[in-house]
């Protein structure tokens, strides 16, 4: 009993204390803005049919199926292009924000904003994946997906080192984004655009108050038990939201796979035959034709696709098995976008299958693309120009060594001190840094030549005229004078 209590403890814990599956819900955040994105980019010539207010599914049907369902969107609050157009690159700006991963918790919300305002205006437009992105859309707003890999993981870093040294961190751009936020949304409430379903305007006013706690408490708390308590309500909240999506995931497998197996074409294996041979679903003919050509191969596809869905949700109690069938999920949705032209359902899904990812996986894909990433600015350093000094620059004169070091030698330091100099610009120090190309070197030597000519053809003016006119060689320096000038 007592192995037990620990075991719940040692749960509750690990529950409260911390966000679980930080690069998970990273991944996921970045795969679903990501297919978001590309499909508005993809349909922006196609924005006025899909969403417009002169598109097929006109205002009419689309505040009549609206006021039976009671959806939630923005577009109807305002039957003009302009407001369309705003919202749709709006849309496009807030998956940007939420896929860099800047201001993740405001970005969420306005991210849920767009999609469920573009969708609900015309649901008949998607294929499937449109679905997924809906209700992942709503889940995203309840985690805390900007831990790692983005730019609030980035501003968070800087925070601590400005309380390490003492100081106390400022945010201005926060509280000033949510009290805009909160004004619009306040005339959002009063205006009566909000008299739909009431889940969507609890949602985002939940949100807004929660936001506000958390900067008061932050700022005026006199200990940090206040704050502890929200960031342990926080982490609650994150744990729950990440079960719920790898729950979701589990059915949308289990459900499709059991479907599958009550249909009499997957009992007799040929179902994956008549989809590749759609013209709807054919965008490269020939690999529907290569894929089809061997009945034992379709046979094999079609009993294999039904097996994977089906034992997915049962191999979570192991880690190997599931990892397994989890490579061969995400390559047949590889296989779907490319062969069945639906990219967004495939990227959809691959985004959902992400959160059963292991985290030693996907730190070593974080570490392979930030070394990637490196390694392009490296290659951009390199074929980079090398900054030349403009004709008619003023010389450096040359320095005079101190007394009692002889004037060759003077020289020669002086030499290489400038050299130094030349060779320390901004540019030149990055590009010795990351190793000059043939030609910039060349050109650095053809400049270093063409300067210690000029040096010595001026050191060697100075000794003429120096010399005394008996011909007894150069004149000694008066004491207190530096080497190379005259008495």
């Amino acid at each position: 009993m007592n192995r037990f209590l620990l075991k719940v403890s040692g749960a509750v814990a690990r529950v409260t204390d911390s966000a679980l599956g930080p690069h998970q819900t990273a991944v996921i955040r970045i795969g679903f803005s990501a297919t978001w994105l590309l499909f508005l980019l993809r349909e922006f010539p196609h924005r006025q049919e899909l969403y417009g207010p002169d598109g097929p599914w006109d205002r009419d049907l689309a505040e009549q199926l609206v006021g039976s369902n009671g959806a939630f969107t923005a577009l109807l609050w305002s039957d003009g292009q302009g407001w369309f157009e705003a919202l749709y690159l709006l849309a496009v700006v807030w998956s940007v924000l939420l896929l860099l991963g800047w201001r993740t918790r405001t970005m969420s919300v306005l991210f849920m904003v767009g999609v469920l305002s573009l969708q609900n205006r015309s649901v008949f437009m998607g294929d499937g994946g449109d679905n997924v992105l809906h209700l992942m859309s709503v889940y995203l707003v309840f985690t805390r997906c900007g831990r790692v890999w983005s730019l609030d993981a980035r501003r968070a870093r800087r925070a601590d080192g400005t309380r390490a040294r003492g100081e106390r961190p400022r945010d201005r751009t926060g509280p000033a984004l949510w009290g805009v936020l909160g004004l619009l949304l306040l005339l959002a409430t009063l205006a009566g655009r909000m008299d739909g379903d009431r889940f969507v305007p609890a949602l985002l006013w939940t949100v807004w108050l929660a936001q506000a706690l958390w900067w008061l408490v932050g700022r005026y708390a006199r200990t940090p038990q206040p704050r502890g308590l929200l960031d342990v309500v926080a982490n609650i909240v994150h744990n729950g939201a990440l079960l719920v999506i790898m729950a979701e995931a589990c059915l949308i497998y289990a459900t499709a796979g059991w479907y599958k197996v009550q249909g009499s074409r997957w009992q007799d294996g040929t179902a994956v035959h008549y989809p590749l041979h759609l013209e709807y679903f054919s965008p490269w003919p020939f690999l529907g034709d290569l894929l089809t050509a061997s009945g034992t191969l379709v046979m094999l596809v079609t009993y294999g696709t039904v097996a994977v869905q089906v034992a997915f949700p049962f191999t979570l109690f192991n880690r190997r098995v599931k990892n397994v069938l989890l490579a061969l999920m995400i390559t047949e949705h590889a296989v779907i976008a490319v062969v069945l032209g639906l990219p967004f359902f495939s990227l959809a899904m691959i985004a959902a299958d992400a959160v059963f990812l292991p985290t030693s996986f996907l730190r070593r894909l974080g570490g392979a693309f930030g070394r990637a990433c490196a390694w392009v600015r490296t290659r951009t350093l390199r074929v980079l120009p090398s900054r030349r000094r403009t004709e008619g620059a003023p010389v450096p004169a040359p320095r005079t060594g101190s007394p009692g070091e002889p004037v060759d030698r003077a020289n020669r330091t002086d030499r290489t001190d400038r050299t130094d100099r030349v060779g320390g610009t901004d540019q030149v120090g990055r590009m010795d840094q990351v190793g000059r190309t043939d030609h910039v070197g060349h050109l650095a030597r053809e400049d270093r030549e063409d300067r210690e000519d000029r040096e010595e053809r001026e050191e060697r003016e100075g000794r003429e005229g120096r010399e005394e006119p008996d011909g007894r060689g150069p004149a000694v320096p008066a004491p207190g004078k530096a080497p190379g000038t005259r008495p």
